[in-house]
């Protein structure tokens, strides 16, 4: 099994949903109690480290769906109109 400290991908690399996986498998372990105190402080960084990646993801997304929502109407592709 690879520690998290051996893992070379970075949060930046990882999508979203990498990393959210990834975080769901940090907590699973930890709820089980089976870690040793190191290993569990380890998994407990890394953890932290890939839930501010994903808050940062998804402020990024919101960004992008605010700016689309604000765009101006000549610019917002117009699904109403129909071809004559």
């Amino acid at each position: 099994m690879m520690s998290p400290k051996t893992k070379k991908t970075s949060t930046q690399e990882k999508s979203y949903e990498k990393a959210y996986a990834e975080l769901q498998e940090i907590v699973t372990k930890l709820e089980s109690g089976g870690p040793s105190l190191e290993e569990a402080l380890a998994l407990y960084e890394r953890g932290r480290v890939l839930a501010k990646a994903c808050a940062e993801l998804l402020d990024k997304a919101e960004l992008r769906i605010r700016k689309l929502g604000s765009a101006p109407e000549a610019e917002k592709p117009d699904e109403t109109k129909e071809d004559d």
